[in-house]
């Protein structure tokens, strides 16, 4: 596109976006300095006016003060609040998904994925709040009983990622909402309107079902906004999802005031290919793990390791895949793969396959830029590099779609491949072999591990997270609500008597 065509279309972004925004309810805000950019065109599709520390202080305070009374809601009447914002984004999925493609990039089947958790997760949330349980313990004193309770927490600061701008604060919103908590959400800098329009359907819920709107608070701007949740003393948990380097400041920094913190950073995720796999479900499994939101999840494949006997023929089929997947504007029928996040995004893999060929590697095909929507719009096609040997480069994680392919000669091998990186978020095997399978999942480190199927897509019944530098934090479904909540343990005495534990005898 020349210059002006690329002005002209990102001015049709724009108006699009305004558009969505009024159609879902939100008012468009004061212009200010916090530019939302679109990844589809690199232009900007609003200005905002960020938040200063004084705007994060008092949102901090009122939900601080919301929770005194929202804390006392029985928690099947506060999913009361939760059941009609899951109506309220399953009557405006196309719109939100749409503000999802514009301010991410992600294609239009991703994007309508990604609102589809959100309401998936409210579901799971809804019938939660009716098992919030507590155990009962025999205790060793007659006409006692011991048992435990949960009760709500407090102030949930929330801090999201780009690649996920509304399914990962829904993660997090619909359960701590049920548990009684109120939450303050800071997004990233780089997807304030989806936000905004979240922020938007949860007030509107509340209004509706005559919950206390001031339970949800959203902050906007930069990092300093978010050191603000970090370091406030009112903010119980912190859940943060983002880079192994944003957690190492977070980490220190929360637990310095004695808080709470709910941590997803990086993954650097691996599959084992073995020979016994079928072969074509492996490929359809590698190719969306690896090329799918253009590498930018991060549960995204990034190392595939392959038996050395199928090794060859995997690397030909997967090649061809590739070279076949359509790459462009996201909003565009039949593309399967957008564009990156920013220029950032695309040095940084530019500049990890120049190392990979300085290390060794082969570039069997992709890694070049694609120019269809000016030059601030950063297309690539989907990267498969063979490597000699673990090195490095592959140990890092690199934000973009390169999937580097490694050789193995028995399992053992491919599971201590699999646990030689630092992060420990997912890993998956393909494989027929049913003991192959089971040793990998009693020997992957990783907080996910799949059997015959890629590394991304969890789904969110089981509790989202990983281990090492992913950073310890469980999210969505099993019990993660826990994260959510405090215990106590209560010694109730209906007895006549006072007798003492261990049979100590005092006075």
């Amino acid at each position: 596109m020349t210059h002006t065509v690329t002005e002209h279309f990102s001015e049709q972004l724009s108006l699009r976006a305004r558009a969505l925004l009024h159609g879902l309810g939100a008012e468009v805000p004061a212009p200010g300095t916090l530019l939302a950019r679109t990844p589809i065109s690199g232009g900007v599709l609003l200005p905002l006016t960020p938040d200063t520390p004084a705007d994060v202080d008092a949102a901090i305070g009122r939900a601080a003060t919301a929770f005194e009374s929202w804390r006392t809601v029985p928690a099947p009447v506060r999913a009361a609040l939760v059941r009609r914002l899951a109506a309220l984004l399953v009557a405006h999925q196309d719109e939100l998904a749409e503000l999802v493609t514009l301010e991410a990039g992600k294609i239009g089947a991703e994007a309508l994925g990604e609102v589809q958790e959100m309401i998936d997760v409210c579901e799971f949330a809804i019938g939660l709040s009716r098992q919030l349980y507590g155990a009962t313990m025999p205790s060793e004193r007659p006409g006692h009983r011991l048992m435990e309770t949960w009760h709500p927490l407090g102030v949930v600061g929330v801090i999201s990622a780009f690649n996920f701008p509304v399914a990962v604060w829904a993660w997090n919103t619909a359960i701590a909402l049920v548990c009684g908590d109120t939450v303050v959400w800071k997004p990233s800098e780089t997807t304030p309107l989806t936000a905004l329009a979240c922020h938007t359907l949860l007030r509107r819920a509340a209004r509706e079902v005559g919950a206390d709107p001031q339970v949800h608070q959203l902050v906007q701007g930069d990092a300093t906004v978010g050191e603000a949740l970090v370091d406030d003393p009112r903010v119980a948990l912190l859940s943060a999802t983002g880079s192994v380097r944003m957690g190492g400041i977070v980490a220190p920094r929360v637990a310095a005031r004695f808080g709470r913190c709910l941590l997803e950073l990086g993954g650097n995720n691996a599959a084992i290919v073995a020979p016994s796999a079928d072969l074509e479900l492996a490929v359809r499994g590698i190719v969306f793990a690896a090329a799918g939101t253009a590498g930018q999840r991060c549960t995204t494949l990034r190392r595939l390791i392959a038996h050395r006997s199928i090794a060859d023929q995997l690397v030909e089929r997967l090649s061809a895949a590739y070279s076949q997947l359509p790459v462009g504007n996201p909003l565009d029928d039949g593309v399967l793969v957008g564009p990156l996040v920013d220029e950032r995004a695309y040095t940084a893999m530019r500049t990890a396959l120049v190392r990979a060929n300085d290390e060794g590697g082969e570039i069997v095909c992709g890694g070049e830029r694609v120019e269809l929507i000016g030059a601030e719009a950063y297309y690539v096609r989907p990267a498969l590099v063979r490597m000699p040997a673990q090195t490095e480069l592959v140990r890092e994680e690199t934000f973009a779609p390169i999937l580097y392919v490694l050789t193995y000669d028995d399992l053992d091998e491919a599971i201590a491949l699999n646990n030689g990186v630092t992060q420990g978020l997912s890993s998956s095997i393909f494989t027929l072999d049913q003991r192959e399978a089971e040793q990998f999942i009693a020997g992957s480190d990783c907080g996910i591990a799949n059997v015959n199927i890629g590394t991304s897509g969890a789904e969110i019944g089981g509790a989202f997270g990983g281990e090492k530098n992913t950073g310890g934090g469980r999210e969505s479904g099993s019990d993660s609500w826990k994260a959510y909540m405090r215990r106590a343990t209560n010694t109730i005495n209906y007895s006549t008597e006072l007798p003492l534990a261990q049979g100590i005898h005092f006075g």
